[in-house]
């Protein structure tokens, strides 16, 4: 018996708008060598999935274009009433860097909180 292997996927696109700083602190992953995102999405995933995302971020109209890969995922139902999504580490490129550099412009002093995030 033979199996096809199919064509590699091309990643999914998706969009996520933050509007607030409590949002983007509690989405925002800076452990991650790159900086990365909590995404709320009810899609499946699996680690190490590749994603493109269009994150626009409170009153600014454009829109920044994010490659990353899926680093973390948090399933339905998890403990504590843990927003579905996935956690993606943005690419070492400039897309990239420049959404760490805007996130962390924005966040500012909020950076060292201890509040509760969606990853930890």
């Amino acid at each position: 018996m033979s199996v096809a292997k199919s064509a590699p996927q091309r990643p999914s696109v998706l969009s996520l708008n933050i509007n607030s700083k409590s949002a983007l602190y509690a989405a925002f992953m800076p452990h991650l060598r790159c900086g990365g995102i909590f995404i709320p999405t009810t899609r499946g995933y699996n680690l190490g999935d590749e994603v493109f995302m269009l994150l626009s971020l409170m009153d600014d109209p454009a829109k920044l274009p994010i490659a990353g890969t899926v680093v973390w995922v948090t399933p339905p139902g998890a403990q504590n009433g843990r927003a579905q999504g996935i956690g993606v580490h943005f690419n070492n490129d400039e897309s990239g860097q420049e959404a760490r550099r805007k996130i962390e412009g924005l966040l500012g002093g909020v950076m060292q909180s201890t509040r509760p995030t969606h990853t930890l």
